[in-house]
């Protein structure tokens, strides 16, 4: 019994603390929720867009805090050929440049990157790579979300 509180021990005594505490009503929580997504031009910017406004949405009355402006720059390498010439891999890339600034003064708070990759098969069948290059793309849209949110979190947390 003692071995297992042993590591609980140790984690208390270096000041770890949760990112979200406080639920709904902790300073991240509040920071996430003052936060106004910028229109992102695009079909990628379009699933970038959804995929922050589902993790910042929160009910809050009055004018967001916070605006989030994001650019997006999306790219399909083909890396694999075979001797033929014919491409058999590719690599879709989506980076993310963004900035969080204030909503009253303008001030920019947080200029930081984001990016992502996913390897995807060509195969025969033109509309099977068509339909992995778009699941490729939603996927890599939900992961640089996630990035961003994860550190506009932090960064809330460590301006309280």
């Amino acid at each position: 019994m003692i071995l297992r509180l042993a590591p609980l021990l140790f984690l208390a005594g270096c000041g770890l603390q949760p990112l979200y505490s406080g639920g709904s009503t902790g300073t991240v929580a509040q920071a996430l929720a003052g936060v106004e997504v910028a229109p992102i031009p695009g079909r990628n910017g379009w699933l970038v867009q959804n995929a922050l406004k589902d993790r910042v949405a929160a009910v809050r009355e009055g004018a967001p805090l916070y605006r989030l402006v994001v650019e997006l720059d999306d790219k399909i390498e083909g890396f694999g050929v075979r001797r033929d010439d014919a491409i058999t891999r590719e690599r879709r890339t989506l980076r993310a440049r963004y900035r969080l600034t204030e909503a009253g003064s303008g001030a920019v708070l947080l200029d930081a990157t984001a990016g992502s990759d996913v390897g995807i098969d060509v195969v025969r069948s033109e509309y099977a790579t068509i339909a992995a290059e778009n699941t490729a793309l939603e996927r890599l849209a939900q992961e640089v979300a996630d990035q961003i949110v994860a550190r506009i979190a932090l960064y809330a947390k460590r301006a309280q």
